[in-house]
């Protein structure tokens, strides 16, 4: 299982000196020929985006949506750093290109680490011919990939489906600042099924939206977020609508180990809303409670205080009335009607003493669905967060 899978994908990755540990820091992930390919892109909707979100969704936009490959560096973000920043972003790319023999704009880039602090472009003006020339679709090379674009994760996030006619890989980054419309995160995913761009683009909204988009850590929303697509073709065409739901399975798979490495977690919580007056308003009052520093605590604390919830429900901007509100930890009703309802305590507590817990609202108003998958609030997070990091 690794992101050169499927067929018509290389990648590498080496130790630059980015990080002052020696670890990993720079990764390749292209085309075998250096062909451009349909490519799509999802990026960070914080205004404060930094240069590399910048110069690949400009990139990509040039393009058309076409891409031969993309440069990642992790240790630093290269954010908020200015015009230095998007000069540094926009060498890395010609850097590349010009090892691959491709223009500069079929090169997207991301990075990965500290934000204000000026990109180390020294080590990477050094490393990218070394990391160009490495490239190859060996296992070991797409674990130095995966591995490369890691930052305060314990390890490796890696999926793949394998379709009947097509396959899809992906790797990934992210342990914390991780929040709806992504996070301190990077995934990059490859598929060997025949998509143009436009359809390529609209799948891969689909798979984030109900992935990525989906999950919290900490309702922090970074500067660097970016989900990359390619699809090198060499399967053949296939249905879009099957393509998405692979592609969608990658991407709910990376955010599941996103979650379970958070910083500091204990317990994952699928916060389910129902009966909403809407799909979009049952998403937004599940990130609300999911987001809840209290809810969090409570559930550090193996406490199923439902009035957290409840609360969080009625301040979410959503239709809402309390006397209809229904909760349940685990399957059990703790909450009817908007007051406090007879359960069987043991069955909570053995719940909630579990590394999974489900939470689930129902609204009363309408048909409404939408799941958020979020983490409680541990004293690893504080720990690594209480400085910079």
């Amino acid at each position: 299982m690794s992101i050169t899978t499927p067929k018509g994908f290389v990648a590498s990755g080496l130790a630059s000196g980015i990080k002052a540990s020696g670890a990993l820091d720079l990764v390749l992930l292209a085309t075998d020929d250096g062909a451009a390919v349909p490519s799509a892109a999802t990026f960070t909707t914080n205004l404060a985006a930094a240069p590399p979100v910048r110069v690949s969704r400009r990139h990509i936009a040039e393009t058309g949506g076409l891409a031969s490959g993309v440069v990642v560096s992790s240790g630093n973000a290269n954010a908020a750093t200015g015009a230095r920043g998007r000069a540094d972003a926009e060498a890395m790319c010609s850097l590349v290109a010009g090892a691959l023999g491709v223009p500069d704009q079929q090169i997207l880039v991301c990075s990965t680490g500290l934000i204000g602090i000026p990109l180390p472009m020294e080590p990477i003006e050094r490393g990218i011919p070394a990391l160009v020339a490495a490239r190859s679709g060996a296992y070991e090379q797409a674990v130095d990939a995966a591995t490369g674009i890691l930052t305060t994760d314990s390890g490796r996030k890696e999926e793949l489906v394998e379709h009947p006619t097509f396959t899809v890989a992906g790797m990934a980054k992210g342990a914390g600042m991780l929040a709806p419309n992504m996070a301190t995160m990077l995934a990059f995913l490859t598929t060997d099924a025949a998509i143009e761009p436009g359809p390529l683009a609209d799948l891969l909204r689909i798979a984030v939206r109900d992935s990525f988009n989906s999950m919290t850590v900490d309702g922090c929303t970074s500067t660097n977020d970016t989900v990359i697509l390619m699809a090198s073709g060499r399967a053949g065409t296939a249905d879009p609508n099957v393509v998405v739901e692979a592609v969608t399975e990658v991407c709910a798979g990376l955010a599941g180990q996103m979650v379970a490495d958070a910083e500091g977690a204990s317990k994952i919580v699928h916060v389910r809303v129902t009966g909403a007056r809407s799909d979009g308003e049952a998403h937004q009052g599940a990130r609300k409670v999911a987001d809840s520093l209290l809810v969090k605590c409570s559930l550090n604390g193996e406490d199923a205080y439902w009035g957290r919830v409840a609360s969080d429900l009625g301040s979410a901007g959503i239709e809402f009335d309390m006397d209809k509100l229904t909760i349940a930890y685990g399957g059990v009703t703790v909450c009817r009607d908007g007051i406090a309802a007879d359960h069987d305590e043991g069955a909570v507590a053995e719940h909630m003493a579990g590394s999974m817990i489900d939470i689930h609202c129902q609204l009363g108003l309408a048909d409404g669905n939408g799941v958020v998958m979020g983490v409680d609030l541990g004293y690893g997070y504080i720990d690594e967060n209480r400085t910079t990091s």
